[in-house]
């Protein structure tokens, strides 16, 4: 789907549908005809009018997120047509909701269809009368941050056959390459030298070797130094803790938040931020075999901790520790570290499907990251530390032990082991994204299809772009 920022009068833009989003249909042209047919304000209900070339779509708000799913709604309805162009006056909407829920809802997965259907060509032209200088960045960088979650998208919805480490290790260089980034890959014999134990464990019963993934955007000048750092596991069999069958599909959606970091990476050079921004991802497959690590081992992180395996199925946390103390040591003058992950079912019956749990000790940095979620149209919610879950992760054997010896609060018992990896200085600029509910969800909702959805990406890029 083309998106288009025209400079011309709604009324004299040619196009072949009209498209209409109301909260009251009492002044439209079709009233009469929209009240025959049971037409009503609400929230994703559209109604195409074929006959005189309209659609109308209800919404309730002028808010981004209502803006968002009602034009995605509109396109949805436009693409089930043989028309090629359609047009819409900007007026007061959001011309960023309109142009993200415009991409993001037109997007289509269709890599596995063996029968391939012909792309239309169709395209959505907004009506402005003057162009500013900062309405076309604004159209200029939501095309940017919707194209690079759509790319994300792809990225999760490939199938683990078609996509394991060494895979992710290519895309990340495809996307360093087309923005000129900085690329590092790293192999298991570095892991190995560097004591990265805990990630190498995780992967070792694969025939695909474990990559460590660095990109780095350097401007000139940066502001602020960003840490971005994501859980790569491109398949997850659950290990010799072996899933149930059932809770084994979907499972390619494990690379969710190394997915995320790509899609960022992707954006920020594009976007010309002026942050430095580090996106390291660990991208593993955990898998059974005779070579594969157990419970009952005892693992040791970059930073030396010692770590109990009580279920090889709570393996993110392994890798993304390691992940996170490289990155620390790797990188100086941090000025905040994110990791992204899906991490924990718990953090999905906690706070539903469409919601992230954000997690960490600085309460000012949390409420940020939640305010950015929600004005990039992401839901996202705190969930708090504290000290009675601290002991849960205690260890007999060990510094500590992979999950907790409670089965309730998991995704912030998950949460405080990764506490475990941050260094004392960077304890109040780190915060831990579980986007285990909204990264990949079985069926369509809002501008969000079936599968993945592209979480993480809008709400951080938000936040860069509001940086102090």
């Amino acid at each position: 789907m083309k998106v288009n920022l025209v400079e011309n009068s709604f009324e004299k833009e040619e196009s072949e549908i009209e498209i209409y989003i109301t909260d009251d249909i009492e002044n439209t042209k079709d009233k009469e005809l929209l009240d025959l047919l049971g037409f009503e304000e609400k929230d994703e209900s559209v109604i195409l009018l074929p006959e005189v070339g309209r659609i109308y779509v209800g919404c309730e708000d002028n808010d981004y997120d209502s803006i968002a799913i009602a034009i995605s709604c509109a396109i949805k309805k436009f693409q089930s047509t043989k028309f090629e162009s359609a047009k819409i006056k900007l007026d007061d909407l959001n011309l960023k909701a309109l142009v993200e829920g415009a991409i993001l809802g037109s997007y289509k997965f269709c890599e596995y269809k063996s029968e391939k259907k012909k792309v239309k060509k169709q395209e959505l032209n907004i009506c402005v009368p003057k162009i500013t200088k900062e309405m076309q960045k604004e159209f200029d960088d939501s095309k940017i941050i919707a194209k690079s979650v759509n790319k994300t998208r792809n990225i999760v919805n490939t199938t683990p056959a078609d996509f394991y480490p060494k895979v992710m290790a290519d895309t990340a260089k495809k996307i360093a390459k087309e923005n000129n980034l900085d690329c590092r890959i790293e192999g298991e014999e570095y892991l190995e030298k560097n004591g990265m134990f805990a990630m190498l464990s995780v992967g070792r019963a694969s025939i695909h070797e474990s990559k460590l993934i660095h990109l780095t955007y350097k401007p000139e000048n940066p502001k602020k130094k960003v840490v971005l750092v994501g859980k790569g596991l491109t398949y997850d069999s659950g290990g010799l803790s072996l899933k149930p069958a059932d809770f084994m599909v979907t499972m390619k959606s494990d690379k969710s938040g190394g997915s995320a970091v790509l899609g960022i990476m992707n954006a920020v050079a594009k976007l010309g931020l002026d942050v430095e921004v580090h996106g390291i991802i660990g991208a593993v497959e955990n898998m059974i075999g005779g070579d594969a690590y157990k419970p009952d081992d005892v693992l040791v992180a970059k930073n030396g901790k010692t770590i109990e395996v009580r279920n090889t199925d709570a393996e993110g946390r392994l890798v993304l520790a390691d992940c996170l103390c490289y990155a620390q040591d790797e990188i100086e003058d941090i000025d905040y570290i994110f990791d992204y992950a899906t991490l924990t079912g718990a953090c999905v019956v906690g706070v539903g499907e469409y919601t992230s749990g954000i997690m960490g000790r600085n309460i000012e940095l949390k409420r940020s990251i939640v305010a950015n979620a929600l004005e990039a149209g992401e839901y996202a919610t705190t969930l708090p530390f504290n000290r009675f879950l601290r002991k849960t992760l205690k260890s007999e054997i060990a510094d500590i032990s992979n999950i907790a010896n409670t089965r309730y609060g998991g995704a912030i018992t998950a949460g405080l082991f990764l506490d475990n990896f941050i260094y004392e200085e960077n304890k109040d600029k780190w915060i831990h994204h579980d986007i285990a509910g909204p990264a990949f969800v079985e069926k369509a909702w809002g501008y969000n299809p079936h599968g993945a959805s592209g979480a993480g990406v809008r709400m951080t890029l938000e936040f860069l772009k509001n940086i102090d």
